[in-house]
């Protein structure tokens, strides 16, 4: 079975998923814009944040070309950048639930 030949571009990708995976509050965010558009100011209040801190976030996430703000009178909204985003997040929720069973409460799990 022939297998894809990773490319510099498929490389550099991938890490910029990767660090953006690599911060809990980053991954708070991507998640709950899985859910919905969000304003910063609730996704710091949801994530136990301030609101400095979720800036730096979201712009770390808009550099890594994960999320996308979106102007909405005098606030910005943001969604993650791509639908793909969202099955790939719920894909990698599946996995961790595969390599660490434990980590939900089974049934009562919501992360998936």
């Amino acid at each position: 079975m022939p297998t894809a030949t990773a490319t510099v571009t498929h490389t550099a990708a991938l890490a910029r998923f990767g660090h953006a995976l690599s911060d809990p509050t980053r991954v708070g965010v991507l998640l709950a814009l899985r859910e919905a558009p969000a304003y910063p100011s609730d996704l710091a209040d949801a994530l136990g944040v301030s609101r400095q801190v979720m800036s730096n976030q979201l712009a770390c996430l808009r550099g890594c070309g994960l999320v996308t703000a979106v102007p909405d009178g005098r606030r910005t909204r943001y969604h993650l950048a791509d639908p793909h985003l969202t099955a790939a997040l719920n894909e990698l929720l599946q996995t961790v639930l595969y390599v660490e069973p434990g980590c939900c409460a089974g049934a009562e799990c919501t992360c998936a």
